[in-house]
């Protein structure tokens, strides 16, 4: 049996905040108690929070230590250690890696190939070593205005730990990119492409999605249900769209692009997921809502780090200053996400769950991270 005792902490419980420490054994919380007492033996958390270790439902953290510079491949193994050894040093104790499944390879120019499966069966393994520090599981990113999406998908099941499925559809002119001006600064800018072939493939991709577009999202959600993943919509725009996301039986909305669609997914009962950047920078680098309006509306249930990891304890805890209640604002990033995602095992700090815990320090409006542990282990 082992056992760590943290005490002299604010304890952020799901409603309050309060002077207290917690007793871990085997791996989950077997004590709470309130007061500022050290018993012998404990750690003396100094008056830092001590908060449920943080929920990452979509990061894109992995392609950077895969690729570092545009086509410098690293080698996986080391890249996914290095992956998980930062996230734990940040805070997240459970990530749902994105994977984007279905390519476009007649492109010559704009393609992009399959990796997904591989790159699973990597993490998998690793993790299946005890190679990873933090909880892995998977979020395949089904691209539906591609080629192969169908048969990338039928090449995983449910002993693949897919814990969400979302549906993305980048087709110029829609959701993300309904102002292509804005896409043709990012393709034109990564592959290199004249004006001319811009337009070719602007019109290649309307075409594809023409094509294929309905088998596409039919093919995600009946794929989500065998795995028996959470399905979550991607860059809704429109009330509409949102109807659609509904009917397909939606849990959460990544990163709505509009307030009618935030909006929207509230009447739904879709969660609403928000970028980190977004919260922090004060708005979208896309031109799309501010993450900070949707809050300040009450429309706003989950934060993710999306492309720094490290902004999610800050997000969290930005959003307990703007509305003055830190345990909300720190639910965003550990009790919602946890139960979008169908996790009840974790996100609380309350009797039995998993010890998954992070204490922190607040130097004015930052976090400083003085503790990682996972299922009652110190991982950072």
């Amino acid at each position: 049996m082992s056992e760590t005792i943290l005490a002299n902490a604010q304890l952020v419980l799901p409603t309050e905040t309060v002077t207290g420490g917690l007793r871990l054994r085997d791996g989950r919380i077997a004590e709470i108690h309130t007061g500022a007492a050290v018993p012998a033996g404990a750690v003396d958390c100094g008056g830092d929070l001590l908060m449920p270790g943080l929920i990452e439902l979509h990061t894109d953290n992995l392609e950077r230590h895969i690729e570092p510079r545009p086509k410098v491949n690293w080698p996986h193994a080391a890249a996914i250690i290095a992956h998980d050894a930062e996230l734990a040093s940040v805070g997240i104790t459970t990530v749902f890696d994105a994977l984007r499944v279905g390519s476009v390879t007649s492109n010559k120019k704009a393609n992009y190939g399959e990796y997904a499966r591989a790159l699973a069966d990597e993490i998998l393994d690793l993790r299946a070593r005890g190679a990873l520090r933090i909880s892995h599981f998977l979020h395949l990113r089904a691209e539906i205005c591609s080629e192969t999406l169908v048969a990338e998908m039928a090449k995983f099941g449910p002993g693949d730990r897919v814990g969400i499925v979302s549906l993305m559809d980048h087709t110029p002119g829609e959701r993300q990119f309904r102002d292509v001006s804005k896409l043709r600064d990012y393709v034109c800018g990564k592959h290199g492409l004249s004006a001319d072939e811009f337009e070719g493939h602007v019109a290649d991709q309307r075409a594809l999605r023409d094509r294929l577009g309905a088998l596409h999202e039919a093919a995600a959600v009946a794929e989500a249900r065998r795995y028996g993943a959470v399905l979550a919509s991607h860059d809704d725009t429109t009330a509409a769209q949102v109807a659609v996301s509904a009917r397909h039986g939606v849990g959460f909305a990544e990163f709505p692009t509009t307030e009618e669609a935030a909006a929207a997914c509230r009447a739904q009962g879709i969660a609403v997921m928000m970028g980190a950047p977004n919260l922090i920078r004060g708005g979208s680098h896309s031109g799309n809502v501010a993450a900070g309006a949707l809050a300040e509306a009450g429309l706003l249930d989950i934060v993710s780090s999306d492309y720094v990891p490290a902004a999610l304890l800050s997000a969290g805890l930005l959003l307990g200053d703007l509305w003055g209640n830190l345990a909300r604002g720190i639910a965003t990033v550990t009790a919602a996400p946890a139960a979008a995602a169908g996790l009840t095992d974790r996100g609380q700090i309350a009797l039995g769950a998993r010890a998954d815990l992070i204490r922190v320090a607040r130097i004015g409006q930052a976090g400083v991270l003085r503790g990682t542990w996972v299922q009652g282990n110190r991982v950072g």
